[in-house]
C-alpha cells in the first residue's frame, strides 16, 4: 500500500507534470461518491409503492420522503463547500463519506415514515459534504490544464450518468430484495472510499481560512432552502400564499447574506470571483442548461409510462439511451477546448444542438415510433452536456486553488436553482396546456367532479378513465394522452427558445473568455508564497511559486 499523501496548505509545487496512475486512480475514487449522490435523486423512483405498503406514509409524508433530501443537499452547498476550503477537502470527503453510509444503513431499516424522512435529511448532510469535495479535489489532482478539463467531462458525465441508473438499478433490486436495498447499495462504496480516499487522494485547505461564519452558513441556508422550496411547491400545486411567501422570504435573506458576505473578511463566498466573466457568465449559463435540462425530464418520463404505456423499468431502461450519448459526449468538448476551440463557441453549439434536439420533440405524437423520440432526447442530451462539462472547466479554472470548494458549491448551487426553475416554468407550461387541450376533447356527460380529476394530471385521467364504461373511458383516455402531448410540444417549445436565448449569451459573455484567470497572489502574510502567480493555461506556476520562495 502507498504513503498516505501528505496535507497540503499551499499551491501543490508540481508546476506542469503531468497526472500520472496514481492521480487517475484518485479520480476514480472521486467518482463513486459523485454516481452515489447523484443516483439517491432518482434512485426511489420504483420503491414508493413498496414503502407505501410497509411504512403507510400519509401524502405528506410521501412527499418529504422524495423531497427532504434535495433540500436539505441544496441548503448546505455553500456552508460544505466553504467549511471544505477551511478544514481540508480530503477530511471532509471523508467525514461526508462516514455520514452517508450510516445514513443509508438507517434509511434502509427504517421502522416508520418519519425515521425514513429524518434519513433521507442526513443523506442530504452527507450528500452536501461529498459534492463540493469531489469537484474541489479534481482541481488538486490534476494541474495540467488539458487533463484538467478532460477529468471534468468525465466528472459531468459520471453525474448525469448515476442520475438516468438511479431508477434502472432500483427496479432491478426491487425485483429481488425488499426496499431497503436501494439504500444498502450506498455502504460498501462508502466503505471503499473510507479505505482508499486517504492513501490515493491529496489534502488541501485555505492556508488562512479565517473564522468560520456561522451566521453567514445560517443565512444562506435560509437563502436557498426557501426559494427553492417555493419552487418546487409552485411547480407541483400552482399558486399557493406559503410558497410564494416562502420565496420572498429567501430572496429577502439573500440581500441580507450578500450584504454580509461585503462586509466580512473572511468571507463565507468570495463575491469578487462574479467580477470575472468566466465565473459569472458560466453560472448563469449553468442555471439555464439546468432549467432546460431537468424542466423537460419529467415530461420525457410521462411520455415512455403514461403514453407509450412502458412499465416503469422498461421506460428506465429505454431513457438510458441518451445516457450512453452523454456518456461519450461530456469530454468531447474539452478535447475540442484543448485544440483550441473557443468554449463560447463549442457552448453556443451545443446549446443550438439542444434547441434542435427539443424542436424535433415538437413533431412527437402518441404513436410516433421510438427511435425518434430517442434521437431527438439523445440530441438535446449531447448539446447540454456539452456546455455543462465546460461550465464546470472554467468555474473550477477561474477559482483561486484555496477557494476551489466554495467556487464547486456556488456552481452546485446555481445547478439546484437552475433545476428547481425549469420544473416549475416549464412543468406550469405543460400543465397550463393539457388542461386547455383536454377540456376541450373530453367526452360530454361527464360529472363535476370527474372532469376536475381528469383535468389534473395525465395520472389522475388514467386512473379515472380505468374506472369509466367501455367508450367513455377510452375517449377520456385518448383525450388525455393527446392534452399530454400538447403540453409536451409546449415545454419543448419553451426549452427551445432558453436554448437559443442561452446560445446568444454564451457567445456575448464567454467569447474570447481563457478558461482560467491569473490570480495573483502576492503578500504571504496572506499565507501563500510571495510573488505566486497561478495561470492554468499550462500549470507553470506552481514550479515558479517554488522557486521564488526565500
Amino acid at each position: 500500500m502507498p504513503d498516505a499523501l501528505p496535507e497540503t496548505t499551499i499551491p501543490d509545487a508540481s508546476g506542469g507534470r503531468r497526472a500520472g496512475r496514481r492521480e487517475w486512480i484518485g479520480f476514480s475514487i472521486l467518482l463513486l461518491p459523485l454516481l452515489l449522490v447523484s443516483m439517491d435523486v432518482s434512485v426511489l423512483y420504483f420503491a414508493v409503492p413498496f414503502i407505501s405498503r410497509e411504512l403507510e406514509p400519509s401524502g405528506t409524508q410521501q412527499l418529504w420522503i422524495f423531497d427532504i433530501y434535495g433540500f436539505v443537499l441544496a441548503g448546505l452547498l455553500i456552508t460544505m463547500g466553504s467549511l471544505g476550503d477551511r478544514i481540508g477537502r480530503r477530511k471532509l470527503l471523508l467525514m461526508g463519506a462516514t455520514a452517508f453510509g450510516a445514513a443509508s444503513l438507517l434509511a434502509a431499516y427504517s421502522p416508520s415514515a418519519g425515521a425514513l424522512i429524518a434519513a433521507r435529511a442526513l443523506l442530504g448532510i452527507g450528500g452536501a459534504t461529498l459534492m463540493p469535495s469531489t469537484l474541489a479535489l479534481i482541481r488538486n489532482l490534476f494541474h495540467d490544464a488539458k487533463q484538467r478539463a478532460t477529468a471534468i467531462g468525465i466528472w459531468s458525465g459520471a453525474m448525469a450518468g448515476g442520475i438516468a441508473i438511479g431508477p434502472v438499478l432500483s427496479g432491478i433490486l426491487l425485483e429481488h430484495f425488499w426496499w431497503g436495498s436501494v439504500f444498502l447499495i450506498n455502504i460498501p462504496a462508502m466503505v471503499l472510499l473510507l479505505i482508499l480516499a486517504p492513501l490515493l487522494l491529496p489534502e488541501f485547505k485555505h492556508p488562512r481560512p479565517g473564522r468560520f461564519d456561522l451566521p453567514s452558513a445560517v443565512l444562506s441556508m435560509g437563502t436557498l432552502l426557501p426559494v427553492i422550496y417555493g419552487i418546487k411547491e409552485l411547480a407541483r400545486d400552482g399558486y399557493a400564499h406559503v410558497p410564494v411567501l416562502a420565496v420572498v422570504a429567501g430572496l429577502l435573506l439573500g440581500v441580507v447574506f450578500v450584504r454580509r458576505q461585503r462586509r466580512r473578511p473572511d468571507p463565507l463566498i468570495d463575491l469578487t470571483l462574479f467580477r470575472r466573466r468566466a465565473f459569472s457568465g458560466s453560472i448563469a449559463v449553468n442555471v439555464l442548461a439546468m432549467f432546460a435540462t431537468v424542466g423537460f425530464a419529467i415530461f420525457l418520463t410521462q411520455y415512455l409510462q403514461s403514453v407509450l404505456g412502458m412499465s416503469p423499468l422498461r421506460a428506465a431502461l429505454w431513457a438510458l439511451v441518451p445516457s450512453f450519448v452523454v456518456g461519450a459526449t461530456a469530454p468531447l468538448a474539452p478535447g475540442l477546448a484543448g485544440r483550441g476551440v473557443d468554449r463560447a463557441v463549442i457552448m453556443c453549439a451545443g446549446f443550438l444542438l439542444a434547441a434542435t434536439g427539443f424542436s424535433a420533440l415538437t413533431l412527437v405524437g402518441t404513436d410516433t415510433p421510438l427511435w425518434w423520440l430517442l434521437v431527438a432526447s439523445s440530441g438535446y442530451a449531447a448539446g447540454l452536456v456539452l456546455v455543462m462539462a465546460l461550465v464546470t472547466e472554467m468555474v473550477i479554472g477561474v477559482a483561486p486553488p484555496e477557494r476551489a470548494g466554495s467556487a464547486s458549491a456556488l456552481l452546485e448551487s446555481a445547478t439546484e436553482l437552475g433545476g428547481a426553475l425549469g420544473m416549475a416554468v416549464l412543468g406550469s407550461i405543460g400543465n397550463a396546456v393539457y388542461r386547455r387541450d383536454i377540456t376541450d376533447a373530453l367526452p360530454p356527460g361527464l360529472s363535476p367532479d370527474t372532469l376536475d380529476t381528469v383535468r389534473e394530471t395525465l395520472g389522475s385521467a388514467q386512473a379515472t378513465a380505468a374506472q369509466l364504461p367501455g367508450r367513455t373511458g377510452d375517449a377520456v383516455l385518448g383525450a388525455a394522452r393527446d392534452a399530454f402531448v400538447g403540453g409536451l410540444h409546449a415545454a419543448a417549445i419553451g426549452a427551445a427558445v432558453v436554448c437559443a436565448a442561452a446560445a446568444a449569451l454564451a457567445l456575448y459573455a464567454l467569447r474570447d473568455v481563457p478558461a482560467a484567470s491569473p490570480t495573483t497572489v502576492a503578500d504571504p502574510e496572506a499565507g501563500q508564497p510571495r510573488g505566486y502567480t497561478e495561470d492554468s493555461t499550462d500549470g507553470s506556476a506552481y514550479q515558479s511559486a517554488v522557486t521564488r520562495l526565500p
